[in-house]
């Protein structure tokens, strides 16, 4: 009958930069850098979702791999 299996095909990423401690720039830098060395631990070929934290740990937004 075919392959249900559903295969994820974009990355979103969303942050609120308002929200973020101290310069957004650096925060956005730093989100970036963590999450770009990160993605080696994740199937890209799955959903996937996770919360984003500023450098105080606070939810400052989140990604999707749908």
């Amino acid at each position: 009958m075919g392959n249900t299996e559903k295969t994820a095909t974009r990355f979103h990423l969303e942050i609120d930069l308002a929200a973020v401690a101290g310069d957004p720039g650096e925060e956005l830098s730093r989100v970036l850098r963590y999450w770009a060395g990160n993605m080696k631990h994740y199937d890209l070929g799955q959903p996937a979702a996770e919360t984003v934290y500023d450098s105080e740990y606070r939810e400052v937004g989140h990604w999707t791999l749908a």
